[in-house]
């Protein structure tokens, strides 16, 4: 058993279609910044991140996946070794959402139930654009038994409360009885007068 003050390392795939905005959510958590010109992905980028909970360090490895049908035999290999699967939908593209099917699909084939899957429904600044309400999206995450959360990468709306929920459900976390929600903190959050709005945020629901 590895001793207390060992790093646990917990690897994240992004995967979900192309300009949904997979990208952005992690440019987002990793340097709270968002950039309005769009590049698609190449390939598969890596980034690390440390979070520090509670009682315990974690370093997280996020792996950005391009969501182009030519990168897709890619995919596989890397979803094979993660511990989240995190499946992103823009919910101004009801096409990305259905699609979001065939990515837990494609997550259960590789890792079965031994994976934690988040659905994320990004983009909620589009208010006049949405296609997907979050009831749909909810309902979708119960059918399938996986996490939920909607969130706006540009708003910046509910990004530390996905990654707090992820980190909350990683394995051995539950070992933690008393560890709150809004106790996480990761490495860049202000942590002046930010409790209020965290809380309101760990509601879920638009912003709008």
């Amino acid at each position: 058993m590895a001793p207390i003050s060992a790093l646990a390392k917990y690897k994240l795939v992004f995967l979900g279609d192309q300009s949904v905005g997979k990208t952005s959510i992690i440019s987002r958590f990793m340097y709270d910044k968002f950039d309005n010109n769009y590049q698609a992905t190449i390939g598969i980028d890596f980034l690390s991140k440390t979070m520090y909970l509670e009682d315990r360090t974690v370093r997280l490895q996020l792996w950005d996946t391009a969501g182009q049908e030519r990168f897709r035999s890619l995919i596989p290999s890397y979803i094979r070794d993660s511990s989240v699967a995190v499946i992103v939908y823009d919910v101004a593209s009801r096409q990305s959402f259905l699609n979001t099917s065939n990515w837990i699909e494609e997550v259960r084939a590789e890792r079965g139930s031994d994976v934690i899957i988040m659905l994320v429904g990004n983009k909620t600044d589009l208010v006049d654009k949405r296609q997907v309400s979050v009831e749909e999206g909810e309902a979708k995450a119960r059918d399938i038994n996986v996490m939920f959360i909607e969130a706006s990468a540009k708003a910046g709306f509910n990004i530390k409360a996905l990654f707090r929920k992820i980190a909350a459900a990683l394995p051995g976390m539950e070992t933690l009885s008393s560890t709150k929600h809004e106790d996480m903190v990761d490495v860049n959050l202000k942590s002046s007068n930010s409790n209020g709005s965290q809380s309101q945020q760990e509601s879920g629901g638009c912003a709008c």
